[in-house]
């Protein structure tokens, strides 16, 4: 039977910010999942997955810091001097956001889930968190970062020749305003959704909304600028050979811009990682793109951390 919860919208005041949040569920229940993100999305691109959840446990989403409906400050990058309307953006400043929210909001056990750099901010919350109020993380498809200084030794060679031009080039607010004013259009949002899904499934005109409608808004460019110049920052594998929590990723088998082979890797090496499900035909937000799929595998593991059912 299908419980129909309503989806409560609401903001949270965090370090002087607005912060955005939904949830469908029970929140009395004894635990909860939250779900983060990816670049440039919200907590709309939950669309077809919050529902399903919610009639298991209570299942909140959360903006990011310069996404959604969240603010959006001013983006100040490592060398820039502190002021007091701008912050670096980043997965200290994202991670601690998300374990926050964990403690004030949802206050009690949780399982993390992230799509794309919402799984290294996933991994990053679940450090702060600790095993007491973490206990699983699921990555959907999660960021590799492979523009990060630490990957350079998987670049091409050339790479090693323009990065310090690049570098220098995106750092320019009037350059990473321009870019993004490029790319927060409906149609390259459009065009850009075409190689995230690969299938083409459930490429609508409200996605495409949902996806557009809060670049309009002032300081949308803001966030782009700090993550763009991100060059120097975790790296989820780093992250889970210190982690103590379980973790399972779920991967669209064709996704354009995180491979197959090292999700494999992860799962082949790394200790915390317990299972990888591979989501046939889809990229890089199988969630939205193979929902049924992608919410059997959420299902399935959401399933080991609920109390055992008594029988009279």
């Amino acid at each position: 039977m299908t419980k129909n919860f309503p989806l409560i919208q609401d903001t949270w005041a965090w370090q002087s910010h607005q912060i955005s949040w939904s949830l469908m569920g029970d929140p009395t229940a004894p635990t909860a999942v939250i779900l983060i993100h990816g670049f440039g999305a919200n907590t709309n691109h939950w669309r077809f997955n919050q529902p399903v959840l919610a009639e298991q446990t209570p299942t909140y989403a959360i903006d990011l810091l310069g996404f959604g409906g969240s603010d959006q400050p001013r983006a100040r990058l490592k060398d820039e001097p502190v002021t007091a309307d701008a912050v670096h953006y980043g997965f200290d400043l994202w991670g601690q956001q998300v374990a926050d929210f964990c403690r004030e909001v949802i206050n009690k056990p949780v399982m993390l889930v992230g799509n794309s750099i919402g799984g290294v901010v996933a991994l990053r919350a679940a450090q702060l968190l600790g095993p007491e109020r973490c206990k699983r993380v699921v990555l959907i498809d999660c960021a590799q970062r492979l523009m990060d200084d630490k990957q350079l030794a998987t670049q091409p060679a050339w790479m090693a020749w323009i990065r310090p031009l690049l570098k220098t080039m995106v750092r320019q607010r009037w350059l990473s305003t321009a870019l993004f004013r490029n790319a927060a259009r409906p149609g390259v949002i459009r065009s850009v959704l075409k190689q995230a899904y690969p299938s083409g499934a459930n490429i609508d005109d409200a996605l495409v909304d949902l996806l557009f409608q809060p670049t309009q808004r002032d300081g949308a460019a803001e966030a782009f600028r700090g993550f763009i110049n991100l060059f120097d920052d975790y790296l989820a594998p780093e992250l889970m050979q210190h982690l103590s929590i379980p973790v399972d990723l779920i991967w669209g088998e064709k996704d354009p811009w995180e491979p197959l082979p090292e999700a494999q890797r992860w799962c082949d090496s790394i200790n915390c990682v317990r299972s990888l499900t591979v989501i046939p035909e889809a990229g890089h937000c199988p969630h939205d793109e193979a929902l049924d799929a992608t919410n059997e595998a959420l299902l399935k593991t959401l399933m080991t951390l609920m109390p055992p059912q008594t029988t009279s």
